[in-house]
């Protein structure tokens, strides 16, 4: 059964296992629905947009881009699996305000979004990204808790 409800969701990933269930009721929601998934990672280049780029922030740069790619790579394999179209985006920026901005001017239905990240301040940090993103979209957010709750 085909649903108009849903047409365009997105799955904001930030590539850690936490983001593997927010991933699974993404692709399942869009399954369901016949919606089309937009793989989102956004690139967290605000610590350091500020200073002038050498090479040591140049690889720290390259190091978040090849994270994103394998990111949005994870929601890809799980979409083709299930039949589900993924189209892939990559941003850079403010993690929440890009996901709100994208989704508002994308014609976006739901936005699903885990609640842990990687470990540390960057668990701390996606929390942080979760919250500013249900507190500030105007869109429908879908915020789904990590198996493992500390």
């Amino acid at each position: 059964m085909m649903s108009e409800f849903y047409r365009n969701i997105v799955i904001a990933t930030d590539g850690s296992e936490n983001s593997l269930r927010a991933i699974s009721y993404g692709i399942e929601i869009a399954k369901l629905s016949g919606a089309t998934v937009h793989a989102l990672y956004v690139t967290d280049i605000t610590s350091f947009s500020s200073m002038p780029m050498d090479a040591g922030l140049e690889a720290i740069y390259d190091t978040l881009r090849e994270e994103g790619e394998k990111a949005i790579s994870v929601v890809k394999e799980h979409g083709d699996a299930s039949g589900v179209e993924v189209r892939e985006v990559r941003l850079e920026g403010h993690p929440s305000n890009e996901i709100i901005n994208f989704a508002e001017n994308n014609d976006i239905d739901l936005i699903v979004v885990g609640t842990l990240g990687k470990s540390g301040l960057d668990r701390f940090l996606l929390g942080s990204v979760a919250e500013k993103v249900v507190r500030g979209s105007k869109v429908p957010v879908l915020v789904v808790r990590s198996e493992k709750q500390d």
